[in-house]
């Protein structure tokens, strides 16, 4: 099991998935609210994951993936942590 250092500063990332429930916009909207970026980036990261399935939204601290996944959690959006 990795320590809490090892944790902490390996390269984490999170994964968005595509699914078919949540409209466009729901996705943008809360990549926005998770990731405090603009629209366009937003936008741009829904529509990556809307064409290839996936997309790695973050990439960063293991912590800052935890409050990432929670807020896109909210709604039921697909994400996962990989490091």
């Amino acid at each position: 099991m990795a320590s809490e250092k090892e944790r902490s500063d390996h390269p984490w990332k999170v994964i968005l998935y595509n699914d078919d429930f949540h409209t466009f916009e729901e996705v943008v909207y809360q990549l926005q609210k998770a990731l405090d970026c603009s629209l366009l980036r937003a936008v741009e990261l829904t529509y990556l994951a809307h064409a290839r399935s996936q997309s790695i939204i973050y990439k960063g601290a293991f912590e800052n993936c935890h409050v990432i996944i929670n807020t896109l959690r909210e709604i039921n959006l697909d994400v996962k942590i990989c490091g």
